[in-house]
């Protein structure tokens, strides 16, 4: 009988299933090593760098990063290879060894991680049982096209559209603060099929329109990178320009931790900007349709847009009555007024939002331009201090109760 070689020469390789990853960078931005990196395909880990600590594992919306394949030390899969995948290989049995317990601390250094990497990996305790990955990028569901309305104004730098995509018998459950991959069609300049675009539901639970199988999306046509420079949104400008009756592929949905509390007399605080308006609309919706049970809570946004023509849902959003929603705009390139982002507003809202911040009721959701963080944060850290808190101390509480949740592109 052979005898197996010793379990030393092998190791566990963590790697990224091509199929079922979404490209949503989570992993990335959360490895507290630099291990992951990617190219305009696929994502991947290096084996030379990667510590096994399972920090990018939880905030994964859909799992794809959950995988570990028994590898010779000496022969891991390169790069290189990674990169060229469509598929990952299958499994090889060369070692005797055990799969690799994470030890108490390594888990505990993972919750540091993670936090405030894209938000806490568990929703709020009240919140509904969302389901994920029913359908994926090979076996996607149709959904066919029965709006699509322009939500800023003509002569607004940024064409903002209201999609509404209606699955017909096709079951398509999704909650507030989900997020839908949708595939375009076609291949790149390679050949290969388009990766799936994320966007999100910005419809409540029960659909654009309720009693039918629906759901709304908010979609910025892409003409340009952050810095400016010309580029081509692939998925955007396919559904930016869909017509009534086209039909679209969507997989999903995803995402299981930015999601709304659902017990009585639960407060939101939302920050958002431009399209990261969609999870804010669909809870606020939620919360619309449910007036009259009087469930109690508040509701407060900070909305920061370059001007009122280009902020989608200006105009609903003025209609909602100020008992029912504490709206905050900020505007950014009014001529001859000075310039106001969300962090300003929510500085010159300190007392309420220092109440809320302590409030275990209230739930915090920030969404946007990455940019738009780190000035949301130092804009907390200045309220607290005004109110005799601790920012520093305040944030990791607020994550522990999943009262935080940032999800930022």
């Amino acid at each position: 009988m052979p005898t197996r070689a010793p379990s030393a020469d092998y190791a566990r390789q963590h790697l990224i299933d091509p199929e079922v990853c979404i490209r949503c960078n989570t992993c990335e931005a959360s490895c507290p090593t630099d291990a992951i990196t990617h190219d305009e395909r696929n994502y991947v880990v290096d084996f030379s760098i990667c510590s096994g600590c399972h920090a990018c594992v939880a905030p994964c919306p859909t799992g794809a990063i959950d995988h570990w394949h028994q590898v010779l030390k000496s022969t891991p899969y390169t790069l290189d290879e990674q990169l060229s995948w469509d598929a990952l290989p299958p499994p090889v049995e060369l070692g005797a060894e055990a799969p690799e317990e994470v030890p108490a601390e390594v888990r505990t250094l993972t919750e540091i991680a993670t936090a405030g990497q894209g938000g806490p990996a568990t929703p709020p305790w009240s919140a509904a049982h969302p389901y994920i990955n029913l359908y994926s990028i090979a076996k996607p569901a149709m959904a066919k096209v029965t709006g699509n309305y322009r939500l800023t104004a003509a002569d607004a730098s940024a064409d903002i559209r209201h999609l509404v995509l209606d699955f017909g018998t096709t079951a398509f459950p999704f909650l507030e603060g989900q997020t839908l991959g949708v595939v375009p069609p076609g291949t790149d300049a390679s050949g290969r099929p388009h990766n799936v675009r994320l966007y999100s539901a910005a419809s409540p639970r029960e659909g654009e329109r309720p009693g039918y199988n629906n759901v709304a999306l908010t979609v910025k046509r892409v003409t340009a990178d952050h810095d400016g420079r010309p580029v081509h949104g692939v998925a955007s400008n396919y559904l930016c320009d869909l017509a009534i009756g086209d039909e679209v592929r969507v997989a999903g949905p995803y995402g299981k931790s930015f999601l709304k509390p659902n017990h009585p007399g639960s407060s939101l605080m939302m920050i958002c900007t431009g399209t990261g308006s969609a999870p804010m609309r669909a809870m606020t919706e939620r919360r619309r349709r449910r007036r009259a049970l009087k469930e109690g809570g508040e509701l407060m946004l900070f909305f920061g847009a370059r001007a009122e023509h280009e902020l989608p849902y200006f105009g609903p959003l003025t209609k909602l009555p100020q008992d029912f929603i504490d709206i905050n705009f900020a505007f950014s390139r009014v001529p001859g007024e000075p310039r106001r982002y969300v962090q300003d507003r929510i500085r010159e809202r300190s007392d309420k939002v220092a109440r809320m911040l302590v409030d275990d009721d209230c739930f915090i959701y920030l969404c946007g331009l990455k940019d738009m963080e780190r000035g949301v944060i130092d804009a907390f850290r200045d309220v607290c201090h005004e109110h005799d808190l601790d920012w520093d101390r305040l944030k990791p509480e607020l994550l522990a109760k999943s009262r935080l949740h940032i999800e930022t592109y």
